[in-house]
C-alpha cells in the first residue's frame, strides 16, 4: 500500500467516526448547502493545539471552519481523565471517555475536527519537565508528528506559550513546547521514519500562540504587547446571515459542551478580537496570519481549472432548488477524480459526496432495534433510502462491511418515494467488542497503549459494521457508507439514535473496584453476570492470590434473556497480616473464558458510551481502627466516598441540603460535606449556621475540597481561612508532620509515612493559602522543584464542644483506589473529639 492509499485510508476512518458520533442523520438546509459549496473552493488546514479538553478555544476554531472554510482539528495532547467531573460519578478513564464525547459534541457545533495524542492527563503538574517525564517525551512528540503529517496544517496555532518562564500547567506549556519541537522535526524523514509507510512527511510554514490579555495581567499590558511585537489581530465576532448566528454564539454553544466540567456559557454578539503571536516560521506580510499562504486549487497538480468549477457552481446555486445543483457537482466531482492522488483530492470528493447528498434531500440509514449483538449472531436490520428530488438515482446494491453480504437491487428511487426493506443478517465473526481503543491494554501512568498505529489520535474507535449503498448518479457510480446504528422510540425524548455495540457473549462485574478488610474476618464479594445473548449458561468465579481464601471456586448460572444480570456472594476471608492483592471475576462458558467489565457511560448530550476492562479489584487487607458509628453525608458534586466509608463499617446516611438542621445532625458522629459543595450546592450559604452549630454543640464536621470559583458560600469555616490554587500534583510527596501529638495523627490509627505509601494522581488540590490561628495545619507537603510547601492540606480546629476540619487531601480518589493509609487517617478524623473506647 502506497502513503497515499493510506493516507487515504486515515481520512476515511475519521470521516466514519465523525458519521457514528452523530447518530442521528444531518439535515442540511439551504444556507448549511451554501457554505459547504463554498468550502470546496478553500484548501487550507489549521491545527490548533492544546493540553485538555476545554483548552481550546472554540471561538477561533468556530471563526477558521466557518468564516475562514479551513479545514481545522483540535489536537489535545490529553483526554482530560485527570479532571473533576461535574455531572457524575466517573473519574479517569471513565471521565475521559466522557470527555472525548464532548469535544466530538463541540466539534459537531463549531466546524472543526478532532484528534488527540496517547497522553494521558495524570492530573496537574507544575512544570513541563515533569510532564515529559510521565508522558514519555520522544512518544507523545512521535503522536504530535504523526498527527501533523496525517492532516497537514499550513498553520498551527497554540493555545499556551512554550516559555518556561511564565507560570502555567505543566501539560499546557508541555503541549506549546512539543508543537515547536515538531516544526523542525516533522518533514524530516529521518525523524519518527516508521511513520512513513502509513504518511508522508509534512512542512508547515507558521506556528503561532493564540495569546490573550489574560497571560500578560491586564488588557493594557496586552495592547502594550500587541504594539511591540507586531501581533496578527483577528475579529472572531463576525455575523452569519445564512445562519442567523454570530460566530461567538455558536462558539459559545460548542464550549458548553463541556458539561462535566460545568463549562455552560452565555452567547456573546458583536467585535471581538483574538491575537496571534509568530512562534515558528515566515512571518506573514500584512495582518492576514494565513498572507502569503495558497489556499487555492492551484495548490494541487492540474488543479488550477477546479477553481473557477467551485465559482461557478456558487453563482448558479438557487436556494429554493439545491438539487438543481446536482449536475454541475457531479460534473466537478469528475474533474476532481481525473486528477492525481493527493490529499486534498480525497477530502473534496468526501465533502462533494455530501452535498450532493444535501442538495437531493438523500437520506440513507440502516438501522437496528437492538442496541448490541455478538459477532455470528443474527441482527434484524432496517434499510431506508429515499431521494427527495428528480436527480436520476439508481440504488443498485446494498452490502454489509466488512464480511461484504449483498444484496443486489437496481432500484430507480424516484422523487420522494420511500424505500425500505427489512434484512437479516449475521453480525461479522471477525469484528471485536466496542470498546474506547486506547483502554484494549493497560495504560501507563503517563500515556496509553495503543497496539495499532492506525488508531493513534483517533478520537474514537471506528464502528466498522455498516452498510454501503451502491449507487448510480446520471450515470456516474456512486458509494455511500452508513453506520448500522440503534434506533428506538423514546415517549419523552422521541427518536432516539445510539450507537450499536458489538459485545462478548458475557461480561462479569465486581461491585466495588476496591473490597477493604480493615481486620481479618471473612466479607462477601458479590459478582454480577451480564448476558451479551440468550440462553447463556456457564460458571462465574473469583480467582485469589496465596493467603486469600474463596467459598465456593465458582458457582453455575443460567440466564434466558440477552441483557439479562444475575448475582452471585463469594464468601472471602483475608490473610491475618496487612497486604494489598488483587481479585479477578471470570465467566466459563464450555472452552471459553470471559474475564472483562461492562461499564454503561450514559448522558443526554453524548451518545452512550459502552467500556470493557478486566474485572479485577484490590482486595486491601489493612489494620483500621474506628471511632464512632453514624455518619450524616451531604453530597457535593459527586463521589463514592459514602460507599467506601461503609466499608470500614460506617453507616452512612446521606443527606439533602433541605435536611441541614443541627438538632437532625447531632444524631451524627460526624457530618461531612462532599468534594466541591461549597461550590454546588445553593442552600448552603443559608444552612452554614446550623453547620457550625452543629460542631458548637459538640459534633465533628469535616470539609473536602473546593474550588475557588463559583463558590455558594462566604463563610468556609468557623474562623477565617483563604482558599486558594495550591495543591501538591506528585503522590509521592513526603509529608512532615508539623503536629505529631495531635488525635488526627494518633487515634485511633497510628499514623507512621508508610500510610502515604501508594497515593494515586496527586496528595490533594485547592489547599487553603491563609487561616486563623485557631486552627492547627496537621501535613507539610513540597513538590519537588517548588521553592515553597505548603501547609493547607489539612487543617483542624476546635470549636465550641466539636472539631472542624478542612481538607483538600484528595481522598475521593484515595478511598476508592484501595489506599489503606487513606482510610486510617479518615478514620482518625471521623474520631476526632471521640471518647476511646477500649
Amino acid at each position: 500500500m502506497n502513503a497515499y492509499r493510506k493516507i487515504t485510508l486515515i481520512l476515511c476512518l475519521a470521516v466514519v467516526i465523525t458519521s457514528v458520533s452523530a447518530q442521528a442523520p444531518k439535515r442540511y438546509s439551504s444556507g448549511d448547502i451554501y457554505g459547504m459549496m463554498e468550502k470546496l473552493g478553500v484548501l487550507g488546514t489549521v491545527v490548533y493545539q492544546a493540553a485538555h479538553p476545554d483548552d481550546e478555544n472554540t471561538s477561533l476554531i468556530a471563526y477558521l471552519a466557518n468564516e475562514r472554510k479551513y479545514d481545522v482539528y483540535y489536537l489535545s495532547m490529553t483526554r482530560g481523565d485527570g479532571g473533576q467531573n461535574l455531572i457524575g460519578p466517573e473519574i479517569r478513564e471513565g471521565l475521559g471517555v466522557i470527555r472525548t464525547q464532548e469535544l466530538l459534541a463541540a466539534r459537531r457545533i463549531d466546524g472543526g475536527n478532532q484528534r488527540f495524542t496517547r497522553a494521558n492527563d495524570f492530573g496537574y503538574s507544575k512544570n513541563p519537565q515533569e510532564t515529559f517525564r510521565i508522558w514519555g517525551h520522544d512518544e507523545i512528540l512521535n503522536d504530535v508528528i504523526w498527527a501533523w503529517r496525517n492532516v497537514k496544517p499550513d498553520v498551527v496555532i497554540n493555545r499556551f506559550s512554550n516559555s518556561t518562564e511564565r507560570p502555567n500547567h505543566g501539560h499546557h506549556t508541555a503541549s506549546a513546547m512539543l508543537s515547536v519541537e515538531a516544526f523542525d522535526k516533522v518533514g524530516d524523514k529521518h525523524q519518527f521514519p516508521k511513520q512513513l509507510k502509513y504518511t508522508s512527511v509534512w512542512q508547515p510554514q507558521r506556528v503561532f500562540w493564540n495569546t490573550s490579555w489574560w497571560f500578560y495581567g491586564s488588557r493594557e499590558a496586552m495592547e502594550a504587547a500587541a504594539k511591540d511585537k507586531d501581533l496578527s489581530q483577528v475579529d472572531i465576532g463576525v455575523y452569519y446571515p445564512l445562519r442567523g448566528l454570530s460566530n461567538t454564539e455558536i462558539s459559545a454553544a460548542s464550549r458548553s459542551m463541556h458539561k462535566c466540567q460545568g463549562f455552560g456559557v452565555m452567547g456573546s454578539r458583536g467585535e471581538q478580537d483574538e491575537y496571534l503571536e509568530l512562534v515558528k516560521g515566515d512571518a506573514p506580510q500584512g495582518d492576514d496570519f494565513m498572507s502569503g499562504i495558497n489556499t487555492t486549487w492551484s495548490r494541487v497538480p492540474g488543479g488550477a481549472s477546479i477553481q473557477p468549477m467551485v465559482e461557478a457552481l456558487l453563482k448558479q446555486f438557487d436556494p429554493t432548488n439545491p438539487a438543481g445543483s446536482v449536475s454541475a457537482l457531479l460534473d466537478l466531482r469528475q474533474a476532481i477524480q481525473r486528477l492525481p492522488d493527493h490529499y486534498y483530492k480525497t477530502r473534496k470528493l468526501t465533502e462533494i459526496d455530501r452535498i450532493l447528498s444535501a442538495c437531493m434531500g438523500l437520506f440513507l440509514e440502516a438501522t437496528t432495534g437492538d442496541d448490541s449483538g455478538v459477532p455470528g449472531t443474527p441482527v434484524s436490520l432496517s434499510i431506508e433510502a429515499i431521494n427527495r428530488s428528480n436527480a436520476p438515482l439508481i440504488l443498485k446494491g446494498i452490502e454489509i462491511q466488512p464480511n461484504g453480504a449483498d444484496s443486489t437491487l437496481s432500484l430507480q428511487l424516484k422523487n420522494n418515494q420511500d424505500f425500505t426493506m427489512n434484512w437479516n443478517v449475521d453480525i461479522p465473526d471477525e469484528l471485536i467488542a466496542t470498546n474506547p481503543y486506547w483502554l484494549n491494554e493497560e495504560p501507563l501512568v503517563g500515556r496509553y497503549q495503543v497496539k495499532d498505529t492506525m488508531l493513534i489520535g483517533l478520537p474514537e474507535t471506528p464502528h466498522l459494521f455498516r452498510v454501503v449503498f451502491h449507487m448510480n448518479l446520471a450515470g456516474q457510480d456512486w458509494a455511500i457508507e452508513k453506520t448500522i446504528v440503534h434506533k428506538h422510540r423514546d415517549p419523552v425524548k422521541a427518536e432516539v439514535y445510539q450507537p450499536f455495540e458489538i459485545i462478548a457473549p458475557a461480561y462479569v462485574n465486581l461491585q466495588e473496584p476496591a473490597v477493604i478488610f480493615p481486620d481479618d474476618h471473612a466479607k462477601d464479594i458479590e459478582v454480577t453476570v451480564k448476558a451479551g445473548a440468550p440462553n447463556l449458561s456457564g460458571n462465574v468465579g473469583l480467582s485469589v492470590p496465596d493467603g486469600w481464601r474463596v467459598d465456593p471456586v465458582e458457582q453455575p448460572f443460567t440466564i434466558e434473556r440477552k441483557g439479562g444480570e444475575a448475582r452471585f456472594k463469594f464468601l472471602v476471608t483475608p490473610p491475618d497480616h496487612p497486604v494489598v492483592d488483587e481479585v479477578e471475576a471470570y465467566v466459563t462458558i464450555g472452552a471459553d473464558r470471559y474475564a472483562r467489565s461492562w461499564q454503561q457511560i450514559s448522558y443526554d448530550h453524548i451518545p452512550t458510551q459502552t467500556v470493557t476492562q478486566p474485572s479485577v479489584a484490590r482486595l486491601v487487607r489493612m489494620d483500621a481502627h474506628r471511632i464512632g458509628q453514624r455518619i450524616a453525608y451531604i453530597m457535593g458534586a459527586g463521589d463514592e466516598v459514602p460507599k467506601y466509608l461503609e466499608q470500614l463499617g460506617y453507616s452512612i446516611t446521606t443527606i439533602s441540603e433541605n435536611q441541614i438542621d443541627h438538632n437532625l445532625l447531632s444524631n451524627y458522629d460526624a457530618a461531612i460535606l462532599g468534594i466541591r459543595a461549597y461550590n454546588t450546592v445553593d442552600k448552603l450559604a443559608f444552612q452554614m449556621p446550623e453547620l457550625f452549630q452543629y460542631v458548637n454543640n459538640g459534633g465533628t464536621l469535616i470539609v473536602q475540597y473546593n474550588t475557588t470559583s463559583g463558590l455558594k458560600v462566604n463563610e468556609y469555616g468557623p474562623y477565617p481561612l483563604t482558599l486558594s490554587h495550591d495543591r501538591i500534583t506528585e503522590e509521592d510527596a513526603k509529608p512532615q508532620f508539623l503536629a505529631p501529638e495531635h488525635p488526627v495523627l494518633n487515634v485511633p490509627n497510628q499514623i507512621t509515612m508508610a500510610d502515604f505509601d501508594g497515593w494515586v494522581q496527586e496528595r490533594g488540590l485547592y489547599f487553603p493559602s491563609e487561616w486563623d490561628k485557631a486552627y492547627t495545619p496537621i501535613l507539610r507537603f513540597k513538590d519537588s522543584g517548588d521553592n515553597n510547601a505548603t501547609d493547607g492540606a489539612l487543617l483542624v480546629a476546635p470549636y465550641g464542644k466539636g472539631y472542624f476540619v478542612y481538607t483538600g487531601l484528595s481522598f475521593f480518589r484515595e478511598l476508592p483506589a484501595g489506599v489503606p493509609g487513606a482510610y486510617r487517617l479518615f478514620a482518625n478524623l471521623i474520631a476526632l473529639g471521640q471518647e476511646v473506647r477500649p
